[in-house]
């Protein structure tokens, strides 16, 4: 018995050994990630619309337009997609820039109106911070303000009497 705890003694030094050594040993850093260049500017901006939240990001490219990782251009209706592209057509300030960016887009939660419009927001008031000036914004409040000023408004909850938010079960008295 004795040397049975003799031996397990040892292999907890051992153990114990080798950690210290571990920890002696000058530890691996990550690579770096790649850094944007110097002089990148990137814009972040939200816009809502219902339930949908759309997120964007602005930077120097090439003029590529992505949501939720696809390419605008493979966007199916063709409605759905004019409608995201709206605040492009509208001027031409909207289109050169547009045409030397790449707009990044998250979308989530809403329909797919709903998320249109919320796309049509957030690239609309992307341009708009990226220009640097407030003139691409005025016009864009000129056209149509929901472009840029989100709709505040929300679904009602539901009451806890009755089937809807303001619908009261109907009552029969025969």
């Amino acid at each position: 018995m004795v040397e049975e705890s003799a031996d397990i003694k040892n292999e907890r030094t051992e153990t114990t050994q080798a950690k210290e050594e571990q920890a002696a040993k000058p530890k691996r850093r990550a690579p770096a990630k790649r850094s944007a260049k110097k002089g990148t500017r990137v814009v972040l901006v939200k816009s809502r619309r219902k339930s949908a939240v759309a997120r964007a990001s602005i930077k120097e490219g090439r003029g590529a337009i992505r949501v939720n990782s696809r390419l605008i251009s493979t966007i199916k209706p063709d409605e759905v997609r004019a409608l995201m592209l709206e605040p492009l057509h509208t001027s031409e300030m909207a289109m050169s820039i547009a045409s030397r960016t790449d707009i990044m887009i998250n979308v989530t939660g809403g329909g797919t109106i709903a998320r249109a419009e919320a796309v049509r927001g957030a690239i609309a008031k992307a341009l708009a911070e990226f220009s640097g000036n407030d003139s691409l914004r005025k016009e864009y409040l000129k056209y149509d303000r929901s472009m840029i000023i989100d709709d505040p408004r929300r679904v009602e909850p539901k009451k806890f009497e009755g089937p809807k938010a303001r619908a009261r079960f109907q009552t029969s008295y025969r």
